[in-house]
């Protein structure tokens, strides 16, 4: 109950925090989305501080305002109190909290005091909340807010507007809460600015369908618990649905999460994502950065490997501004199947998730695995790189499985697709499952998109985790037939062929050849008649 308490009101904190963009013209701004998010953030970091200093002294949940009793702390006893706080939580001094902003939202340039407060807080925090690019630059938690509003004069109102509506309600007793609650409000919070759009690798936020099933299969839940200190990694890591599914089935506290992405908004957002889900402490291996160009998470001079890996990398992308500086002597190892050549047209065509697959597969550690959102036609392609891949994939006896999904699981893209798991010590037989059929279609604004009921999650989750063969729907195959079949992973291929026979009596038999023959006399009459009349349309043609 207190959950649901909390998400209406969190809800609502956000649709008014979007209302007031709107009203001073920021309403569908490219700059809205920052806007939200970093005052959502400020919010929420301002409530988890008081959460934490409320616990490790009880008497600052006695007091009247919270606030007051620490501003009135010596320096030393706030130095000793942020010292015992958690690494998940932001070092504050009272100047920083929204009641003291609150209190002086009628001083004069009190849009500069807002911006200076959270420029503090995140110079402050740098060294555990910025996010790196790959070249080493730092991006700070927050930017100037009131200076995403052009008119000068408005901008004291504008964050006026702001600090009254964080003030209404706390997020402290939903931090002794299941995280899941932080799952479901990221998504409403960033829902809007999550579109096929924007930058140069378009996010796709991934569905919760998808990613439950990655992560389930992935971490089977008869070893979760069992699984500690390993790293997890996404090559194009968006805004962090699948590695907050994975965290979640090994445990926050169990695992260390690295990622790039091409896209400065899929960084920040990824961020907020790991600061919601207690998994502050490897916001440091987030990095802003072109994964197949320049990949930076290293051991030394050579590229991490990774214990699990998830991903739904951009499926069809131009690259051809830097595709010959990957087809060179020292990438080779790392694409081993090859580089996509460069069209003669259509360069937005180029398969770029070929790149990410492979770089997938050289990454993982031995005995790792991954899961990775691919076109359906690469399970089936006969040639190229994609047959490459696979091959590569049975030959060296690194497959789980395949699941593939019912069409427009995505409602952002037409594309069908399919989840490929990569194991390197499966030696034994493949799972391949046939989801088509399953799942429910609504329509999701414009576009049509199919629903998994929680049923059929699970129906999957336990056939692939249990190696079941179910007619029509899975079979369990060896290497040695999928290599048979050239190397296709679609499990329609090998289902067995089913001839349906049908007892009948002698009269039966009769009676129904009777009938096809008398239909083929009929089919025969019409046919000579046609004949006669297309002969007599051709003679009475005359040359003018």
């Amino acid at each position: 109950m207190v959950t649901l308490q909390f998400e209406q009101r969190t809800r609502e904190l956000i649709d008014s925090l979007k209302a007031i963009c709107a009203a001073y013209g920021l309403g569908n701004d490219g700059n809205e989305f920052k806007i939200i998010t970093q005052v959502f953030l400020y919010k929420f970091l301002n409530d988890k501080f008081a959460f934490e200093a409320k616990k490790i002294q009880p008497e600052l949940a006695k007091a009247e305002r919270w606030e007051a009793a620490i501003a009135a702390m010596s320096a030393d006893d706030l130095d000793m109190l942020q010292m015992q706080m958690g690494p998940n939580t932001a070092r504050l001094k009272p100047e920083h909290f929204i009641a003291h902003l609150f209190g002086r939202q009628n001083a004069p340039d009190f849009a500069k005091l807002f911006d200076d407060t959270l420029r503090d807080i995140a110079i402050s925090n740098n060294d555990i909340f910025a996010v790196k690019t790959e070249g080493g630059a730092k991006i700070t938690l927050f930017d100037r807010v009131s200076e995403f509003i052009t008119d000068p004069s408005k901008r004291d109102d504008f964050c006026r507007a702001i600090i009254n509506k964080l003030g209404d309600f706390s997020f402290e007793r939903i931090f002794n809460e299941k995280y899941d609650f932080f799952a479901a409000l990221f998504e409403y919070l960033i829902k809007d600015y999550n579109k096929d759009s924007g930058g140069k690798y378009a996010e796709y936020y991934t569905p919760h369908a998808v990613a439950k099933i990655m992560a389930a299969i992935l971490v089977p839940h008869a070893v979760r618990g069992q699984v500690s200190n390993v790293s997890c990694y996404d090559p194009s890591g968006g805004s962090g649905t699948l590695l907050m599914n994975i965290a979640h089935a090994i445990g926050e506290h169990r695992c260390s999460i690295y990622s790039q992405d091409i896209s400065q908004k899929s960084s920040s957002l990824l961020r907020l994502n790991l600061i919601l889900n207690n998994l502050v402490h490897s916001i440091p291996n987030i990095i802003q950065g072109n994964t197949m160009l320049h990949p930076y998470h290293r051991d030394g001079k050579v590229l991490k490997k990774f214990d699990f890996i998830v991903s739904n990398p951009p499926f069809k992308m131009d690259f051809s501004d830097f595709r010959n500086e990957l087809d060179t002597k020292e990438h080779q190892e790392r694409f081993f199947a090859g580089v996509p050549n460069i069209p003669k047209q259509a360069f937005d065509k180029m398969a770029i998730y070929q790149l990410f697959l492979q770089h997938i597969i050289y990454s993982l550690k031995d005995g790792g695995k991954a899961a990775v959102v691919v076109p359906t036609g690469f399970i089936t392609a006969q040639s190229g790189i994609d047959k490459g891949i696979r091959q590569y994939l049975v030959d060296n006896k690194m497959l789980a499985g395949v699941v593939s999904m019912p069409s427009n699981i995505f409602a952002t893209t037409g594309t069908n697709v399919s989840i490929l798991f990569i194991d390197a010590s499966n030696k034994g037989d493949v799972v391949l499952i046939d989801a088509s059929g399953l799942g429910t279609k609504v329509k999701d604004g414009k576009n049509q998109k199919t629903l998994l009921s929680e049923a059929e999650e699970d129906r999957i989750i336990a056939t692939f985790n249990t190696k079941q063969a179910v007619e029509d729907f899975s079979v369990v195959v060896s290497y040695g037939q999928i290599a048979a079949k050239n190397y296709s992973l679609s499990a329609g291929q090998y289902f067995d062929v089913k001839i349906e026979y049908t007892d009948l009596t002698p009269a039966q038999f009769d009676e129904k050849l009777q009938g096809f023959t008398t239909r083929l006399d009929a089919l025969f009459e019409e046919s000579a008649g046609l004949e006669q009349e297309i002969k007599k349309q051709l003679a009475g043609l005359r040359y003018e």
